[in-house]
């Protein structure tokens, strides 16, 4: 199964993410940062990634992470939407990128939840609604 027409149009329109790390000793780690999405992998960067705790923890070995895409609409009525993504990491280096030339964190994903992507109130007598999928693998040409 792979992200809906909705869920990609969503991801496509937000520019933050919050990304969730664990160190090696254990210790999970989330921090803001900005993303890409191909359809099929996340990319994270920045200016300087490889000095970045999350870049260290993927490098260490931690490579299963998670994502969560999220933005508040409306406060009254309260209206909040989103996806939660769950994958795998790993350090590449990309020619092209959101930060230009350099190394990169591609994730790709392996389950995702989304909710309220119509952007409704969220109201007592309307419940969220959830959509979770299973991603496969995604297959790598060339490599």
């Amino acid at each position: 199964m792979s992200f809906t027409d909705e869920e990609i149009g969503y991801l496509r329109s937000q520019r933050l993410a919050r990304i969730a790390t664990v160190s090696s000793d254990g210790q999970p780690d989330v921090t803001p940062v900005g993303y890409q999405f191909d359809g099929n992998y996340f990319y994270v960067g920045g200016m300087n990634p490889v000095k970045t705790r999350k870049f260290r923890n993927v490098r260490g070995g931690n490579t299963k992470v998670a994502l969560v895409i999220d933005d508040l609409v409306s406060v009254n009525p309260w209206t909040v939407r989103g996806m939660r993504i769950y994958g795998n990491a790993e350090l590449v280096v990309r020619q092209e990128g959101q930060f230009g030339p350099g190394q990169y964190m591609r994730i790709t994903p392996t389950v995702s939840w989304s909710w309220n992507l119509d952007g409704h109130p969220s109201t007592h007598d309307r419940p969220t609604v959830y959509r979770r999928a299973a991603h496969d693998a995604v297959v790598q040409q060339g490599a």
